[in-house]
């Protein structure tokens, strides 16, 4: 695995998916491959790795070469999962994982514009071969929309001030790298409160965030996941015996936002007669004081899984 990007919570991705039982998984987030290796190695039959970034397949493929037609990669946004499942002529699924966080591979890689740290162009999306880079929409949004969408998706308590900013610097010329727009954050929230974090963060994620629509669709793409989970029908009965052949499914969040949306979906998909979910995690699993000291990525991680009733 690339020293650029160590998968997180792998153990207890393993310990909830249960790939021994065998059977097609799914990593719709594949990124450089870590999990989708940990699958293959622990006795998943296939495996279907599902990423919008190409630079990260490329990689994915590369570490994934050893399980050869075991595996299939496909360039396609997580929230196709459907389509992806119907071009694959699979049916039901095993296990399913989506690991929802912006890898290191794509922090640190540059030219990507995710990172304050560097300055660079101010792109900031997942699959640049579509849709508006950051730059581009801040260029053009109303102070209004801007400051809704930093303390929505950024919670930011001074949204205001930063779009005041924002639109007041781009009169003088635009907004085009990520060090011009880490200067003018900072500028509007430094002064006035004192923080743990580069002032900057929150705006930052809010940008991410609304540029790949990271939130969009994300309760009907685990809806749709776990309709492609296998139940306790014939597909489930060819699993190895003795073992718990129902469909799993789990998800790692990386903010609040996220985790809230995954919690109250997999709550609502569990309640009631028409139940398709037994959640497996009633709090979320973090990582432990090692993985965290070791690989900081892993100390906002939350994990949640659930089975297929």
């Amino acid at each position: 695995m690339s020293e650029l990007h160590v998968p997180v919570l792998v153990d207890e991705v393993r310990a909830l998916l249960q790939p021994e039982r065998g059977g097609v998984f799914v990593d719709c987030t594949v990124g450089l491959g870590g999990h989708a290796r940990m699958l293959l190695e622990h006795g998943a039959s296939r495996l279907i790795g599902i990423d919008r970034d190409t630079d990260a397949l490329a990689l994915a493929r590369d570490t994934l070469a050893p399980f050869g037609d075991r595996v299939a990669l496909v360039h396609a946004d997580y929230r196709e999962i459907a389509a992806v499942l119907a071009a694959q002529g699979v049916g039901e699924v095993a296990g399913l994982l989506a690991d929802l966080g912006v890898s290191s591979l794509q922090l640190d890689a540059e030219g990507r514009g995710f990172s304050f740290r560097r300055d660079e162009p101010l792109d900031m999306r997942m699959d640049r071969s579509r849709g508006e880079t950051a730059a581009e929409w801040i260029g053009r949004v109303d102070e209004r929309e801007l400051a809704d969408v930093i303390y929505r998706f950024g919670e930011e308590r001074r949204s205001r001030q930063v779009a005041r900013a924002i639109v007041a610097a781009r009169q003088h010329g635009r907004i085009e790298t990520t060090g011009r727009l880490g200067e003018i954050v900072r500028r509007a929230v430094a002064a006035r409160t004192r923080q743990r974090i580069d002032p900057a963060t929150r705006t930052f994620q809010a940008l991410r965030i609304w540029v790949n629509r990271e939130l969009d669709g994300l309760d009907s793409f685990i809806g749709s996941a776990v309709a492609s989970l296998q139940g306790e029908g014939p597909a489930a009965r060819t699993v190895r015996k003795g073992v718990e052949g129902r469909g799993r499914i789990a998800v790692i969040a990386f903010h609040s936002l996220e985790d809230r949306v995954v919690k109250h979906t997999f709550r609502a998909l569990s309640k009631g007669d028409d139940a398709q979910l037994t959640v497996l995690t009633k709090h979320p699993v973090i990582a432990s004081d090692a993985e965290a000291a070791a690989n900081p990525r892993a100390r906002s991680a939350k994990l949640r899984a659930a089975v297929r009733v």
